[in-house]
């Protein structure tokens, strides 16, 4: 009785230092990637607070420091996208989605040939799993592909780097392929979502995450996002709700998710690292070639101006490319209304493609919250 008296002390003080140690890796994870983070968007980079956090963080991991984000943690900054992505689905922009029949349906069917044609080439020139390609190729979700990622415990790191390298290129190419081809760019413009008033954040914040909380339950993969983007579109898109979550917090959650991902790079080598970049430069020309000859064939259709065809064509996030959009004064209706069809369509099929795809090993545990 004695010696385990004794010892009791000292196992107490093992589980407080364990607890400790585990605090700070995560402290650091989070604190590395506010800092990148904060200057990648600073710079004005794409999806730089995600970006930015996975770049410093992946930076650390390579360089064998011990860091982590927690799981609990991951669900409530995908439940935070889920929100803000569902926040999208205003009464305009679902009017929107019905005045383009020609030009909505080739983008349909252009995203689908986009997603099959990128996941064959990821499946059979770089020998990803059908998951991991299938993640990997899906153009327009980049937030949602990387959760997904995560969540289903397929490979992350070789999503985000495609998904990411996509959304760079694209923003930073793309505006200056336009200038370059001497496509007059004019237009009103587009406005930043405003955030909802405090009578309906509370309505908004609980309906998302029961909604999230119960897609977990139920196994859905990327429960917490989906679910929540679902519970936040119903209520946007019936005028229930206006606007959306304050940006800090949408900004915070983009660093949350970005660290998550880069915690993941220490299990890569360098050699893997450019592998990866290959398979992303690779898929990009694919998918580049594939939505290139439904653009023209819709122009050509419908009669709409490139210039903005272009823009909602392009397979790029849907939050990167309505803000490039904005900084090149775009039609924001026409070019909303295609990102959004596109965003619903994907956010709609991808967890029931996912769990077809997906092995029975990727399924989340019950007692996992």
């Amino acid at each position: 009785m004695k010696n385990g008296a004794l010892h009791q002390p000292l196992a107490s003080l093992s589980v407080s230092s364990q607890r400790r140690t585990a605090f700070l890796r995560v402290a650091e994870a989070l604190a590395a990637g506010a800092c990148g983070g904060f200057i990648f968007n600073w710079l004005g980079m794409p999806a730089g607070f995600l970006s930015g956090a996975m770049l410093v963080v992946a930076i650390l991991a390579l360089a064998g420091r011990p860091l982590s984000v927690p799981q609990p943690l991951m669900h409530i900054m995908t439940a935070t996208l889920g929100i803000t992505l569902g926040s999208a689905a205003t009464p305009e922009m679902m009017h929107g989605m019905t005045t383009y029949p020609i030009s909505l349906t080739m983008l349909g069917l252009g995203t689908v040939c986009v997603t099959l044609g990128s996941m064959l080439y990821l499946r059979y020139v770089h020998g990803w799993s059908a998951l991991s390609a299938l993640l990997g190729a899906v153009p327009g979700a980049l937030s949602q592909t990387v959760a997904m990622a995560l969540e289903t415990k397929s490979d992350e790191v070789g999503v985000a780097i495609v998904q990411t390298l996509r959304v760079v290129l694209l923003a930073v190419f793309l505006p200056m392929g336009l200038a370059l081809a001497g496509m007059s760019i004019t237009g009103p413009g587009m406005s930043r979502l405003a955030v909802a008033d405090t009578a309906s954040l509370p309505l908004l914040v609980g309906v998302a995450v029961a909604i999230g909380y119960l897609f977990h339950r139920l196994r859905f993969p990327g429960g917490w996002m989906f679910g929540a983007m679902l519970g936040s579109g119903v209520l946007h898109a019936f005028g229930i709700v206006r606007g959306g979550l304050p940006i800090w917090v949408v900004n915070i959650a983009m660093v949350g998710i970005g660290a998550m991902v880069g915690t993941r790079f220490a299990t890569i080598g360098f050699s893997a690292f450019m592998r990866y970049l290959a398979a992303g430069i690779g898929s990009l020309a694919v998918a580049l070639v594939v939505i290139t000859a439904f653009l023209l064939l819709t122009v050509w259709l419908a009669g709409v101006p490139i210039q903005d065809t272009t823009m909602a064509f392009a397979p790029g996030a849907m939050d990167v490319m309505m803000a490039v959009a904005l900084t090149l004064q775009l039609d924001p209706i026409f070019v909303g209304a295609h990102h959004l069809f596109r965003f619903i369509s994907v956010s709609l099929a991808l967890p029931l493609v996912v769990r077809t795809v997906a092995p029975k090993t990727t399924e989340i545990p019950e007692n996992e919250i």
